[in-house]
């Protein structure tokens, strides 16, 4: 797509001044920017950081949730042809320091008064951050910090240089070029400093423009914006396809207020990791739990007529008359109210990525009428790489190229790409570029994969991840952690889940119990607990668990393939995993490395056969204080089960 993110915004403000652009809920009350009005602030803003000495090409921060006056300067910025770099509003202030550094950033743009204390705090370490503008006064009054502004100084500043200078935003957006950088998002750095990846306005807008004509995406779109800006899953569908779409993007009061908004606003397009999807179907089974047992009976009864013929509806298959009239009476006393209490009653495409999905997840959505498919992308493919279409969503693939997608294998499995969405660069790192792209021009995903009859791409495992089994009954068998790892978090009980067997005889994991599920069902067995160390460590909950585990590997064993990575023995940690520890990145993917060396000890009590093993952690709480958590772990063999091929 040959244009600019300014251009397009200011294109949808000329044909649809009045049209909502965004909303935002604030206290309570849905408040609606119209493209109009937009337009105009983003051209006071553009001429306020121009007056502050915004130059071209430069970069600035931008850290916050989902906010209209955010999404405002960037587009701001960009107009300038300054480059945004969005950061994760959850991140420790220590995070902000090296892609702050290795970006050169003078000037950044926040949400609120917890993004200015942490700003301030690494200044020392970040002299050259001269200016901070905030959206959000509340507790800043006092502040008296040299560069430290409200965003409405800013605008203040742009009005009074836009009158002096009447020309200089036309001017400056006149200058913008496809071919421009448009963004840079940092990636989560799981093996060490993050890297900058850079993408220009054609690669970000062609891959928005792709997406859009694949799912016939228009105007009239209602997107719920929750994730954050800074992960390019967010940024693509509430930015990118926002401005080549021209939809409506609405801005929740905040996370805790989530499935409130989905409510009240219905989104038609939706967008969510699988994490999203099991957080949502564990309440609605909490919820059931706990209902009169002939409200329990009734959902029962039709959760299992979905589970038969709903997908096969979903995916316009021939289904019985009777059939028919069943699951219609279903979707009125069942089907329907559950979407509404979802928020996803109005869904007419949803979309999950990042991670795999469980195939009992992804069949439950399909089967009580939510289009619920999966699409394949990265970072550095500017997302869209793999879609699935309609009729055609399967729970073991991530669908088929998407237009102007190439694909192949190396002969290591390796999946390559080649798409007009792929990354300019890794800033400042022409190393780790010339890794991933070759001369002629195919990136490498580091994704283990392969193509299936139908054209479909099947991804197995991060290549690098994925191992051999040595010695024992299973020596040289593949080992595919993640895949493990998925199978386990499909159970509503598990939240994170850790697996170990590369080089070893047999596979290990750590378990991280769902804490509100798992306190639910002790609550209801009258099972007292002083917390989740002490709830994790029940007998009762090891029981549990240890069935969920028995599932998998009955699973596993029916898969030719990875009969070898049943699970031996487990363990349940004693805290949750967490990405202030240094254990997982801030999108929630487990740092498996640095997590085996950070229990080690539990590692090789596993491996040892020891029932039982102390350990004791530093941890960080929410309010930044440090401390320990100890306990005494135990470890419990697991059940294993003769594969399929050696049955027969």
């Amino acid at each position: 797509m040959q244009t600019t993110f300014v251009r397009l915004m200011l294109e949808h403000a000329a044909k649809r001044p009045d049209a909502a652009a965004l909303r935002e809920k604030e206290y309570g009350i849905w408040q609606t920017t119209t493209w109009a009005q937009l337009a105009e602030r983003v051209r006071y803003l553009a001429c306020g950081l121009a007056a502050a000495g915004l130059k071209r090409g430069e970069h600035i921060v931008v850290i916050g949730d989902n906010r209209p006056r955010l999404t405002a300067a960037m587009l701001a910025s960009q107009a300038l042809g300054a480059v945004p770099v969005p950061l994760y509003q959850d991140a420790a202030a220590a995070e902000f320091v090296f892609p702050i550094n290795n970006a050169e950033v003078r000037f950044a743009v926040v949400e609120d008064q917890e993004q200015v204390d942490k700003l301030l705090e690494i200044r020392p370490q970040c002299p050259q951050l001269e200016r901070i503008w905030y959206d959000d006064p509340r507790g800043l009054r006092h502040y008296d910090e040299p560069g430290l502004a409200a965003m409405e100084a800013l605008l203040e500043a742009g009005r009074v240089h836009d009158h002096a200078h009447p020309t200089l935003f036309t001017h400056e957006v006149s200058l913008g070029r496809a071919s421009d950088v448009a963004a840079m998002f940092f990636t989560s750095g799981t093996t060490g400093n993050p890297k900058g990846v850079v993408h220009t306005h054609f690669s970000l807008l062609d891959r928005a423009a792709a997406g859009k004509s694949f799912d016939k995406l228009g105007e009239n779109e209602e997107v719920l914006a929750y994730l954050p800006p800074a992960w390019i899953g967010q940024n693509i569908f509430s930015f990118a396809q926002w401005l080549a779409c021209g939809y409506i993007v609405n801005c929740p009061e905040s996370a805790s207020t989530v499935s409130i908004d989905m409510k009240e606003i219905g989104p038609s397009y939706y967008f969510a990791p699988p994490r999203i999807f099991e957080g949502m179907l564990t309440t609605v089974m909490i919820r059931m739990e706990d209902a009169a047992a002939p409200k329990r009976a009734l959902f029962h009864h039709f959760m299992r007529l979905a589970k038969r013929v709903g997908t096969a509806l979903m995916d316009g298959k021939p289904v019985g008359l009777v059939d028919r009239l069943r699951y219609a009476l279903g979707n009125v006393l069942v089907y329907g109210p559950l979407r509404n209490t979802l928020g996803l009653s109005r869904v007419r495409v949803a979309y999950t990525a990042g991670e795999a999905i469980g195939p009992d997840l992804f069949s439950f959505y399909r089967s009580i009428g939510v289009n619920l498919k999966q699409l394949y992308g990265s970072t550095e493919t500017a997302v869209f790489v793999c879609l699935q279409p309609d009729h055609e969503a399967k729970a073991d693939t991530v669908g088929v190229p998407v237009d102007g997608v190439e694909i192949k294998l190396s002969d290591s499995g390796e999946l390559l790409v080649k798409s007009p969405g792929l990354l300019k660069e890794y800033y400042k790192n022409p190393t780790a570029t010339a890794e991933v792209l070759t001369a002629d021009g195919w990136y490498h995903t580091g994704d283990a994969g392969f193509l299936d009859a139908g054209g479909h791409l099947k991804i197995i495992d991060r290549a690098k991840d994925v191992g051999r089994l040595m010695g024992g009954a299973n020596d040289g068998a593949m080992f595919a952690p993640k895949y493990v790892e998925n199978k386990l978090k499909f159970f509503p009980h598990i939240k994170e889940a850790v697996a170990f067997g590369d080089k070893r005889d047999r596979v290990c994991a750590f378990i991280n119990i769902d804490f509100e599920a798992v306190g639910n069902w002790a609550e209801r067995r009258n099972l007292p607990y002083a917390g989740y160390t002490d709830l994790a460590q029940k007998p009762e909950v090891y029981a549990l668990i240890r069935d969920c585990v028995e599932q998998v590997n009955a699973d596993l064993a029916r898969d030719e393939l990875l009969a070898g990575s049943q699970i031996h023995r487990f363990l349940i940690l004693h805290k949750e995993l967490d990405a202030d520890d240094g254990e997982m990145t801030r999108t929630r993917k487990v740092k498996r490395g640095y997590i085996g060396d950070k229990y080690q000890v539990l590692v090789d009590a596993m491996y040892q056969g020891l029932p039982e093993q102390f350990i004791e952690t530093a941890v960080k709480f929410e309010d930044g204080r440090s401390g320990s958590i100890s306990a005494t772990l135990k470890i419990q063999d697991v059940k294993t089960f003769a594969s399929t091929r050696e049955a027969a």
